[in-house]
């Protein structure tokens, strides 16, 4: 029995150390390794986060760069478009409107912005030439409207009733401008009209009010210098509008227009280039006596 019991004791006392051992050594090192398992986990976690980090501000600073560069062509465009408008390459900037009641004509000028223009040079002793003709081409009328604001201007309305057509003739000082047809209505027309075909003259010798006026063209073909060159009678002959004669010239839909001078000072001597075939209607203005009289012509330009 003795022996058994030493026996047993010796058996406890080993299990004990063993567990002890186990609990000092093994279980520490799976504490360890565990430790070090976080750990590496932690790490992984910070590297993926610093990786993830660093990719999101390359991918920011490269949106950055794309946008920067992307503002960079914009405002490159912007500025070519801005040196296009400075150098009068994108067309008229200025809009010509016509409005009319039965007592007045009004128009007002604006930028493509919808502000007024203002700043006009003289031409011809005046800052607007407003040239209105009806849709037939038959009616022709030379107007200079005073100026009611900034950029308005106002004349008196005594057209009959009709369909018209007007040409605003100015010279802003710093934009571009192309006379362009603004087409209005007068009254209440009876009859809806779209022009007609024009005729060439087959004379050009014409009488307005007992003043014989003939119209001498040097060329007929388009692309050519042409001389416009008027016999009348230049004892009465006085200057209008600081010339010896001014000259209108329209295509036959009424779209092209041209406002000619005088090649000099002393002499109804105009010269222009018609830059397509087609028939044209030119109105010879000239003052004799005192009294303008405008002198209607229909030529035939060909190729």
């Amino acid at each position: 029995m003795r022996k058994w019991a030493l026996v047993g004791m010796l058996y406890v006392t080993v299990v004990i150390l063993s567990f002890q051992a186990y609990d000092k050594w093994i279980a520490k090192d799976k504490g360890t390794a565990a430790q070090a398992g976080m750990q590496d986990m932690r790490n992984m976690e910070d590297t993926e986060n610093k990786d993830n980090m660093e990719d999101m501000e390359n991918t920011e600073h490269k949106s950055a760069e794309t946008e920067s560069a992307g503002h960079g062509e914009d405002a490159g465009e912007g500025s070519h478009s801005h040196d296009a408008d400075s150098s009068h390459n994108e067309g008229s900037q200025v809009n010509a409107f016509v409005y009319n009641d039965k007592n007045k004509i009004k128009i007002y000028l604006k930028d493509k912005a919808g502000n007024p223009i203002d700043d006009l040079e003289v031409n011809h002793e005046k800052i607007l030439h407003l040239i209105i003709v009806d849709e037939q081409l038959q009616k022709y009328y030379h107007l200079h409207p005073d100026r009611t604001g900034e950029g308005e201007f106002s004349i008196g309305n005594s057209l009959p009733d009709g369909y018209y057509k007007a040409f605003i003739d100015i010279k802003p000082k710093s934009q571009a401008y192309e006379v362009e047809p603004v087409p209005f209505v007068v009254g209440n027309p009876n009859t809806v009209t779209h022009g007609h075909a024009m005729v060439p003259d087959t004379t050009f010798t014409k009488t307005v009010d007992g003043e014989e006026v003939t119209l001498n063209v040097s060329s007929f073909k388009a692309g050519e210098d042409v001389k416009l060159s008027f016999d009348l009678d230049q004892t009465n002959l006085t200057p209008y509008l600081g010339a010896m004669g001014h000259v209108v010239i329209l295509d036959e839909y009424g779209k092209k227009f041209l406002h000619v001078h005088p090649s000099n000072e002393t002499e109804p001597i105009f010269e222009t280039t018609f830059d397509k075939p087609g028939i044209y209607k030119i109105w010879a203005e000239f003052q004799q006596n005192g009294k303008v009289r405008a002198f209607p012509f229909v030529i035939e330009v060909k190729e």
